[in-house]
């Protein structure tokens, strides 16, 4: 019998999780923990008051993507069938919560659980090395759920951002990877535009970047540049609300002012026009890359200006990858990438502030870069 986990059930689950794994084991607090997690899924396969098994799976605030975190069978009941069942509860599960795709990672020396996803049509699509606490690497699989869409995708290198006022730069990168295949990713590059691109002052904390800094830094490394943003934004500094200080808000002004002044003078093309949806997929479908800026909070609950990387459409979810990879949500860089999104939720996440201000940058590679 499948049955949802409660927390009476750690005991039984902590025996199997000793039994099946010898590193990167969930302790009792872990355990708690997750079973009290909303986004936060377990199942148990009982049969007689014995829990033979479980599977545990993570929802994404605010995306389509499921995660499947862990799966383990208690010895005794193996070659039963038992991890086959909790799979497809865990799918179900996945399908229920509308989730396009659901995600995975096992162990590079983990045979039957390989060969489990490959016969249930799992695809492989990255290799981690040192992965586990004993360095053994990790093979991450995906299977869509969905397989009635089509999806339009592109290939963009993921890049993790590694300061939290880095997610402009990070995801620019991404961008510009995309289009230059031999561009390197790292720390350096990433801070060298902040540094270039910084608004210097955001809420009481390090500067973040708007778009005009963006597409200035992509300008100057040879990539075509266009930017959109909101006919609000026209006559209203990009992040103002998010500062009290006046002495503060005059600098955001001035360092935006300083920043338009030297696109009029460049071919880099301004456009104050609410973009939508289709707007956004036709220059992409054209071969532009996107950068997008949204509002966290429909993902990550708190509320602070977030840019992401369009990567793909299909006939109902838009495709991202977003720099920030929420640890502290038991979330791996695999839950960052290729995030499927609701183009309905995706809309209403796509502005931010109490003008509701919105911003795309499009970049291609400039035939003649300066």
């Amino acid at each position: 019998m499948i049955r949802p986990a409660h927390l009476d059930d750690i005991e039984a689950l902590l025996v199997i999780e000793n039994l099946c794994f010898n590193t990167n084991r969930l302790s009792r607090r872990n355990f708690r923990y997750l079973l009290s997690k909303a986004h936060a899924h377990t199942i148990v396969d009982e049969e007689a008051g014995a829990i033979r098994g479980y599977t545990m799976l993570l929802l994404s605030h605010g995306t389509s993507m499921a995660r499947l975190y862990s799966l383990a069978v208690h010895p005794d009941y193996r070659q039963q069938g038992v991890a086959q069942v909790l799979l497809t509860a865990a799918e179900d599960i996945a399908l229920s919560h509308e989730c396009v795709s659901l995600r995975l990672e096992t162990r590079g020396d983990n045979m039957a659980m390989q060969h489990l996803v490959k016969k249930n049509e799992y695809k492989y699509f990255e290799e981690v090395s040192d992965y586990y606490e004993d360095h053994m690497l990790a093979l991450r699989f995906e299977k869509f759920l969905a397989p009635h869409l089509a999806r339009e995708m592109v290939s963009v290198p993921f890049y993790q951002q590694t300061l939290e006022f880095t997610c402009g730069p990070s995801a620019l990168m991404m961008a510009m990877s995309a289009l230059d295949k031999n561009l390197e990713l790292n720390r350096r590059l990433e801070l060298r535009i902040w540094r270039e691109a910084t608004t210097i002052f955001m809420t009481s904390g390090h500067g973040g970047c708007g778009p005009y800094g963006l597409a200035l830094s992509a300008y100057h490394r040879g990539y075509e540049v266009e930017i959109y943003v909101s006919d609000k934004t026209a006559t209203e500094t990009m992040f103002i609300d998010s500062v009290r200080n006046p002495e503060k808000k005059a600098v955001l002004r001035l360092v935006e002012e300083d920043f338009l002044e030297e696109i009029r003078r460049s071919s880099i093309n301004l456009v104050y026009s609410n973009i939508n949806v289709a707007g956004i997929k036709a220059k992409f479908d054209a071969g532009a890359i996107p950068l997008v800026l949204i509002s966290s909070y429909r993902i990550y609950r708190e509320k602070f200006p977030h840019w992401v990387v369009i990567t793909g459409f299909d006939d109902t979810y838009i495709y991202v990858h977003d720099p920030l990879v929420d640890s502290g949500a038991d979330e791996s860089e695999m839950d960052s990438i290729n995030m499927p999104i609701l183009r309905k939720d995706f809309d209403r996440m796509a502005r931010y502030g109490k003008s509701a201000q919105k911003a795309v940058l499009f970049l291609k590679k400039r035939a003649n870069p300066v």
